[in-house]
């Protein structure tokens, strides 16, 4: 199975100042090897967005360039949509992206991996499945 990977385990994946491997950095380095993993437009932009320098940015962006991005459609962006209204209608907050990245995982059948603990709200509301 798939799995999307969310803009926090990739930061930290990515980080130059790793003080030792953590268990996300080695799951994530088995997806990557097992080429289960996905991206989305959203998780590049965001990731290559917080790079400070040109030098550590155009590094950066070669190497998610292994990872294409899924194409995503008008489902995708309506489905995002439905659940921020059906989240925040229960008082639950979220981005838009982290919406996008819920019905991207739906529509495709995949699960989300992140350590963000905002999709445990989430999943109290909407189907996602974490991994």
């Amino acid at each position: 199975m798939k799995v999307l990977v969310d803009t926090c385990v990739w930061s930290l994946a990515l980080r130059r100042h790793k003080v030792n491997k953590s268990d996300l950095i080695n799951q994530l380095e088995d997806l990557i090897l097992d080429q289960r993993v996905q991206i989305i437009g959203a998780i590049r932009q965001e990731l290559l967005s917080g790079i400070k320098n040109q030098k550590q940015f155009y590094k950066l962006k070669n190497y998610l360039r292994s990872f294409p991005d899924l194409v995503l459609d008008e489902n995708d962006y309506e489905l995002a949509a439905n659940f921020y209204i059906s989240c925040r209608n229960n008082g639950i907050q979220g981005s838009n992206t982290d919406f996008l990245i819920c019905a991207v995982a739906v529509n495709r059948g995949m699960k989300i991996f992140t350590s963000d603990k905002d999709f445990e709200q989430f999943r109290k509301i909407i189907n996602i499945s974490l991994y």
